[in-house]
């Protein structure tokens, strides 16, 4: 199972940007799938990008499409999510989630390895 820790979250305005990184440690990253999800509150956790380990297979929530980019750096042990044109409603913690598996998976019960989540506001 791997460890996994995000960081790069934090305030910005409507149309900004950020850049969340989860950095991972232990022996399988380089055989996982990485998934990024978020909570906001009150509400479930759900699915945002995800990567198989081969980098070939991302898959988006159809919300952020052509906004958000998922990559990863396996010589790094480092997962990303390039967060562009940001909403209001992107506003959530945002879980980066590990999973050894040969695809891309998308589903929250498919991972188990989770990080302790970092919080994204997006203001107007």
């Amino acid at each position: 199972q791997v460890q996994l820790k995000e960081s790069g979250g934090g305030s910005v305005q409507a149309g900004g940007s950020l850049r969340l990184s989860c950095a991972a440690s232990g022996d399988t990253f380089g055989s996982s799938s990485m998934g990024w999800f978020r909570q906001a509150p009150g509400e479930e956790r759900k699915f945002v990008a995800a990567l198989n380990w081969r980098a070939d297979s991302p898959y988006y929530h159809d919300s952020v499409k052509g906004r958000f980019t998922v990559s990863r750096d396996n010589a790094k042990n480092t997962a990303y999510l390039q967060m562009n044109s940001l909403r209001l409603e992107d506003t959530a913690v945002y879980f980066c989630a590990g999973a050894r598996s040969d695809h891309t998976l998308v589903l929250v019960k498919q991972y188990n390895s989770w990080g302790p989540g970092t919080q994204v506001t997006v203001s107007s």
